[in-house]
């Protein structure tokens, strides 16, 4: 089992924007990954303390049909000077893929918390 990291920004604190970019984000792991819906075991999700206009997971039970994987949200330590209104993701899911294979994805103004991750050109 391994563990993909995305974090994403919304523009605004309503329903809609939480939706669209936590729908944008969990594509981009899926494409980048491979990932397949059985192979999943969880995903764990946060927003910081000014978005709570709706559970980011909802996005995944919407767009992708997840409606009996284990999803979680939670409320991101409120950290002073952290980049606001973000939504982080970590999916755990089964598969052979080592660590330098797996590609994390940061986008929307997240780049900033994994620089070493954003832009990650493909695995050698």
């Amino acid at each position: 089992m391994r563990g993909v990291r995305g974090a994403t920004t919304a523009p605004t604190n309503t329903r809609q924007a939480m939706l669209d970019a936590t729908r944008e984000l969990l594509v981009r792991l899926v494409e980048e990954n491979d990932i397949r819906t059985e192979d999943i075991v969880s995903i764990f999700f946060t927003a910081t303390t000014d978005l709570n206009a709706v559970h980011p997971a909802l996005a995944a039970r919407q767009l992708m049909g997840w409606t009996y994987l284990p999803l979680l949200c939670a409320q991101e330590i409120a950290v002073p000077n952290s980049l606001p209104r973000t939504i982080r993701v970590l999916i755990h899911w089964n598969t052979p893929k080592t660590h330098d294979e797996i590609r994390h994805v940061y986008i929307n103004g997240a780049e900033v918390l994994r620089p070493d991750f954003a832009g990650k050109e493909e695995p050698t």
